[in-house]
């Protein structure tokens, strides 16, 4: 789901030109998300085998990839200011049960672009200092 008050970022990159594998770009955007959070107070965490980011028991990132004839497509949702309703009626993420939430919930009062500008930030400073090093 995806909603108003949400931070969407999609990344298209050529993996190969990059000399980056899938695993690496995962980890790459969460770690990402985590410096976003950091910078807010906010201990985020990652799950083993749950792509996104958590904070206690619930997502407040999600990361979906498509990769196709080695370019990566689509990318990460953050929750910032959101009726996270719609959250109640689906399995976020395909699991039964899983609370979301959002960076207001923590305090977090900055507008939608400038969380978007900090994503983009730690994004690319994380990208630039990939294996590969080449401009995406």
């Amino acid at each position: 789901y995806h909603g108003p008050g949400q931070a969407v970022v999609y990344l298209l990159i050529d993996l190969a030109r990059r000399r980056i594998k899938v695993r690496e770009l995962v980890s790459l955007i969460e770690q990402s998300v985590l410096d976003v959070l950091r910078a807010y107070g906010i201990d985020g965490q990652l799950r083993e085998g749950a792509p996104g980011v958590y904070v206690g028991d619930a997502k407040i990132a999600a990361l979906g990839l498509k990769i196709s004839r080695g370019c990566s497509y689509h990318g990460l949702s953050l929750n910032c200011d959101m009726d996270l309703a719609p959250f109640t009626a689906i399995n976020p993420c395909g699991y039964p049960g899983l609370k979301s939430v959002q960076l207001r919930d923590f305090g977090v009062t900055d507008p939608v672009p400038v969380i978007h500008a900090r994503l983009a930030d730690a994004l690319s400073a994380r990208l630039e200092h990939s294996h590969g090093q080449h401009p995406a």
